[in-house]
């Protein structure tokens, strides 16, 4: 099983001046260390479950790009961006950019947005669930045409594009789509319509079994095929229960999650990195 690093949180030693020599030395180690992920939030604010919504928040794709320069092997994604942040041909752009001058290494992790106070806060729009979803859906065909050789308009309900012309092309072929959430009704329908890999939380057996079932249904009501997507977990740090925690990631290793990410949580990421990279990536690995 493959294990990620995301930064969550930036309330780093050293304030802002130093956060930059900060990341750039603790994405280095991730890399180097083999961590196969180097991920981020895409929040405008710090959310309320990792810290005070005044605490330092990067922009998720300026971090990526930074981190594009210093790695050389780990993906490289958003965990995950809000449909309603960029418009979706620029969102297209934007992906294809960090692919090409990582070497291939991109990944659109994205969803469909609910922190409703940073919108109101910068001013951005924020619509309703039912239009956020559509939006996703529409969002995720505007990047797939903007990843193939079609380079016509798009028009939809939300999004009208008279030419979606998209160069230079990616690397590799079209990044992988990873869809952030675990609503069984229309995030779920959407992971099967568009998605290659669902990120989702540590809910328990019988919580994450009753996901993929339902996954399985919207997959063979779309045509798609649910053994082509990956599954990902967002875990917790082991604290000081280092075994309970392998036992359980064990666990869901069996029901099927291909990859894990571990957010460094105290103020000296370059230390957490260190402890993951000696205690928890081996034993990840070997499972």
């Amino acid at each position: 099983m493959k294990c990620g690093i995301d930064f969550a949180r930036f309330t780093w030693d050293g304030g802002a001046s130093a956060l930059g020599s900060t990341a750039a030395e603790a994405i280095r180690l991730a890399d180097e260390a083999g961590f196969s992920t180097i991920a981020a939030m895409d929040h405008f604010f710090q959310i309320e479950m990792v810290g005070k919504y005044t605490e330092p928040m990067l922009d998720g794709y300026t971090f990526l790009g930074f981190a594009a320069g210093l790695t050389k092997s780990a993906k490289l994604q958003l965990m995950v961006t809000g449909v309603t942040y960029r418009h979706p041909g620029l969102l297209a752009k934007i992906v294809t950019t960090l692919d090409v001058l990582s070497g291939g290494r991109a990944i659109l992790g994205i969803g469909a947005a609910w922190n409703e106070q940073e919108h109101l806060a910068l001013g951005v729009p924020f619509p309703a669930t039912s239009e956020r979803y559509e939006r996703l859906d529409e969002c995720l065909a505007i990047c797939t045409q903007m990843w193939s050789d079609d380079t016509g308009p798009y028009t939809g309900t939300h999004y009208q594009l008279t030419e979606t012309l998209n160069s230079p092309t990616n690397v590799t072929g079209p990044p992988e789509i990873m869809i952030g959430g675990m609503g069984p009704k229309k995030t779920l329908r959407l992971a099967a319509r568009h998605a290659q890999a669902v990120n989702w939380f540590p809910i328990g057996k019988e919580g994450f079994e009753a996901l993929k079932v339902t996954l399985a249904k919207h997959c063979e009501t779309e045509g798609t095929d649910v053994d082509a997507i990956r599954l990902t977990l967002m875990t917790f740090p082991p604290g000081d229960n280092l075994d309970g925690w392998l036992a359980d990631m064990e666990m869901y290793r069996g029901l099927g999650v291909d990859e894990i990410y571990l957010a460094p949580p105290s103020n000296t990421p370059i230390a957490d990195i260190e402890m993951f990279a000696a205690e928890v990536l081996p034993r990840v690995a070997s499972m």
